[in-house]
């Protein structure tokens, strides 16, 4: 079998679309190498090598032979020798999966330098300052990669401790003010770091340092960053990483010599231009980690005038090859540009929707790829708070905006902290000197990212800008104590656990916790919806239990209510009295005495939410919980109540004993207190269509859909239905009015979708509660799981929480088989979902494809719901790799 590619002067063994062996970092090399774009030569092997050596322990003797012959080929293509002394070859040994992960596993670069190789180095360059640069970097990568140096001092790295300790002794403010003396000596000093960590000294042998580091970004695959990241974004564990094996160029020569990222559009804001940063005389790892302050990319053109030139050139070439943003690390040495990598970029969803309108305006993509292109799982990112402009607070430091949104948060100054704070149900904002890969799982954690130090493509602003969440870096006011555990900024001092406030989309920092405020989209979003809304054959309604739900989810355009829970209607303190005084009476006339008090409240309710969605359908749950829900707890609330509804505290105390159930969700709720108290039903249904005659008379359109919860039994909906038929036409006979209803069923019992052909003859609709569906067939409580599900999610028992993404292989077959049946005796059957699953993407592609009319949601979830309805219809899975 073929496990290596080789790629040089303009012929590569691999294409674009190879991802799926080379990863994306080594198919993208094969395609700009055969694109001609100057890349420097190597070869790439093969990520299912990857998963083959994490199941062995070892590399296969196949593949050591086809690396050793590519290295000939690349010795031979150079001009140079891999560990000679005379011309020595240099490689870069990177990480490289199928979906792009940035940061997430490990790099070593200069590998193949050794203390002979670095002196013929030194001669060849007349440089020897670069060449010891090169080796102490090559040293500390090695140490920490492979070694697992890093971190494992209790004082934190000692490699950069080292450093930094010398540039205080010698007065430098950057490494790059050290001369080569120093670096020799830095080189010395870090060789016995290794031998004391190891008690192995740092390898000399060039092959031993291959083999070692590679190896090592194999195992950085199953790192703990690289595994949260993949949880994450749903990335499969299974693909395992490429490595890429790429002959050196150097941006540490000198002033006519440097390192980039640049972006091909602003991946805060999808504005057209290339956005980016350089810095001169450095390595690429110098920009990710924010260990130096880069210039802005437009800079490089007054310091490079002819690389720069190229540089947008080669960005405007791979834009319009790859028909999307491109994020583009390059290395300038001695003024000639080489292209390290390309990649579709990662961009805030505000991008992301900016430049798929934009695209299409160009002339590179159409209307059905630019829905295609915006992950719907993160557009309700575009609708989260932002910062009260009219609020006034006090900044304590700006820096550099790297992913909008605004945040408030209590300050942690770790991840860990970060991930228990956030465990226990506080709101944090982790801020840090410079973010690594290893503060990953903190930065999930936190609401907002805050670091001191690092440009807009550092690692906290491109991880940020991936999970769509507010980051500020660069804020050079802000001096951390860790010992502390507090920081200063402009003589103000924030210990942990203080609040502030953080907004990405200026750069500001606030101290305390500033009001924020709901955004208003820009007229791409606006677009880009309506073309989704072209596109969808879903139908997309709204879960709403007021006027202001139901307004807010016509803003964000719902076609509908799917979902109006009666039951929150009761718990106002204007009605709880009147709902605890029907539950404690004692007959029938009693209760229907409780009940006139509370039928015009239910009226109003309902005019105010048919006003609201004049001309769409209303879908109205009557009354669901258990009854014991709506009584008090305890000896002094049974006491005020029994005062104030004239009772003895022993008769109520009995009520309520009577009324506790040992499993209340399986209990004596939904359509089973409207057969043993019908009363209720009528005086709902009686709420409901005198509120839709008094919307009518007002000249709002109404149709009202009456749903039956909890049915398992087709006699129960019949029995119900027929009491929501006979009000409904005894009110519109009363008012002489003809309103076009309907009525119809939850399913949300096993047994109900089993049954479903029975039921359907009954039901003008079926309404899927996925909540109650799911815990019913599951067996398990969603109140409960929480003790266990974690568990199962993390052992892989389960992919998904099936209270999150729907459970295609059960919960989803019990809707299938539903679905079908019902229509089968009753072809003109309107079906749809209303449990949470109607706001995720996953789940809305299935109800896509087993032919639902409709998905009911949050209204927040609403334009989520609607891109991803388009996107089931155009054929894509939400939340693409970018």
């Amino acid at each position: 079998m073929k496990h290596v590619y080789f790629f040089a002067q303009g012929r590569a063994e691999g294409t674009a679309a190879m991802r799926d062996v080379l990863g994306g970092k080594g198919a993208n090399l094969a395609e700009m190498t055969n694109l001609g774009i100057p890349v420097p030569p190597g070869f790439t092997i093969g990520a299912p090598v990857c998963m083959s050596y994490l199941q062995s322990g070892t590399l296969p003797e196949e593949v050591k032979q086809q690396v050793t012959a590519a290295m000939a080929r690349l010795e031979e293509v150079t001009g140079k020798k891999f560990g000679g002394g005379d011309n020595p070859l240099l490689v870069s040994v990177r990480s490289g999966a199928k979906f792009s992960m940035p940061g997430m596993m490990d790099t070593i670069l200069n590998l193949g330098l050794n203390d002979r190789t670095v002196e013929a180095l030194a001669r060849n360059t007349s440089n020897r300052r670069f060449a010891y640069d090169s080796y102490r970097r090559l040293i500390q990568m090695y140490g920490s990669v492979v070694f697992g140096i890093k971190g494992a001092d209790a004082e934190g790295d000692p490699f950069d401790r080292a450093l930094e300790e010398l540039k205080r002794a010698r007065g430098a403010e950057r490494d790059i003010d050290l001369p080569a003396e120093d670096l020799e000596r830095l080189v010395a000093e870090f060789k016995q770091i290794v031998l004391r960590h190891t008690g192995s000294p740092f390898p000399q042998d060039p092959w031993e340092q291959l083999w070692g580091a590679i190896e090592a970004v194999f195992r950085s695959w199953e790192n703990r960053r690289a595994v949260e990241y993949r949880k994450l974004h749903r990335i499969p564990h299974d693909l395992g990483t490429a490595v890429n094996v790429v002959a050196m160029v150097y941006g540490n020569l000198g002033e006519d010599s440097g390192t980039g990222v640049a972006f091909t559009r602003n991946p805060s804001t999808g504005e057209r231009g290339l956005f980016g940063e350089f810095l001169p005389n450095a390595q690429g790892e110098d920009v990710v980690a924010g260990i130096r302050d880069p210039e802005p990319i437009e800079k490089m053109g007054s310091r490079l005038p002819q690389a720069y030139q190229e540089l947008l050139r080669v960005a405007s070439t791979l834009e319009r090859h790859f028909r999307d943003m491109q994020d583009i690390e390059f290395t300038v040495e001695r003024g000639k540009l080489f292209l390290l990598q390309t990649r579709a970029g990662k961009r805030t969803v505000q991008a992301a929707v900016r430049i798929a309108v934009d695209l299409v305006g160009e002339g590179l993509i159409d209307r059905a790829e630019a829905v295609r292109r915006v992950d719907a799982d993160q557009l309700d990112q575009l609708l989260h708070p932002m910062v009260d402009p009219r609020a006034t607070a006090e900044v304590i430091a700006t820096g550099l905006p790297a992913s909008p949104g605004a945040a408030v948060g209590r300050v942690v100054l770790d991840a860990d902290t970060a991930v228990r704070s956030a465990e226990s149900g506080e709101a944090v904002i982790l801020v840090r000197r410079e973010t690594s890969p290893d503060d990953f799982h903190g930065m999930v954690a936190a609401k907002a990212i805050l670091t001191a130090r690092g440009g807009l493509t550092s690692h906290a602003a491109v991880v940020a800008r991936g999970m769509g969440k507010c980051c500020v870096v660069g804020a050079k006011d802000l001096e951390l104590d860790e010992g502390a555990r507090l920081f200063r900024a402009n003589g103000r001092v924030v210990r942990e656990g203080d609040w502030i406030s953080v907004d990405g989309t200026t750069g500001r920092v606030f101290l305390g916790r500033v009001p924020l405020v709901d955004p208003e989209p820009g007229p791409e979003f606006l677009r880009l919806m309506e073309w989704a809304d072209q596109l969808r054959l879903l139908r997309v309604r709204a879960n709403a239990d007021t006027p202001e739900d139901a307004r807010r989810a016509r803003q964000f355009g719902a076609e509908g209510i799917g979902l109006c829970r009666t039951e929150h209607m009761f718990f106002g303190e204007d009605r709880i009295m009147a709902m605890r005084e029907m539950i404690v009476a004692q007959n029938a006339e009693g209760r229907r005495k409780a009940l006139e008090k509370l039928l015009p409240m239910q009226r109003q309710d309902f005019l105010g939410i048919f006003r609201e969605m004049n001309g769409f359908p209303v879908t109205i749950r009557l009354l669901d919980p258990p009854l014991h829900e709506f009584l008090p707890r305890g000896p002094e609330e049974i006491a005020r109540l029994a005062g104030a509804l004239g009772v003895g505290e022993e008769e109520l105390t009995r009520t309520v004993e009577r009324l506790a159930e040992a499993n209340p969700m399986l209990g004596h709720r939904g359509c089973r207190l409207g057969i043993t108290y019908p009363e209720i039903t009528a005086m709902q249904a009686r709420a409901i269509f005198e509120a839709a005659c008094d919307a009518a008379e007002e000249g709002v359109e109404v149709h009202p859909e009456v749903m039956v919860p909890l049915v398992a039994h087709v006699e129960e909906l019949q029995r119900q239905a027929e009491i929501v038929r006979s009000v409904a036409e005894e009110v519109l006979r009363q008012r002489g009015r003809r309103v076009e209803y309907s009525v119809g069923t939850m399913i949300e019992l096993p047994r109900a979708a089993l049954t479903a052909e029975q039921i359907a003859g009954a039901a003008d609709f079926f309404s899927f509660g996925t909540n109650d569906l799911t815990q019913t067939t599951f067996g398990l409580s969603r109140d409960d799981a929480g003790s266990f599900l974690p568990h199962y999610l993390e052992a892989g028992i389960l992919a998904d929480d099936p209270f999150q993404t729907l459970d295609v292989e059960g919960v989803g077959r019990l809707i299938e088989m539903a679905v079908q049946s019902g229509r089968k005796s009753n072809p003109a059957l309107k079906v749809g979902i209303c449990g949470e699953h109607g706001g995720d993407p996953r789940s809305i592609a299935f109800c896509h494809r087993v032919g639902l009319n409709y998905v009911s949601c949050s209204p927040f979830r609403v334009p989520v719901a609607r891109l991803a309805a388009a996107q089931a219809a155009v054929g894509t899975a939400s939340g693409a790799d970018k």
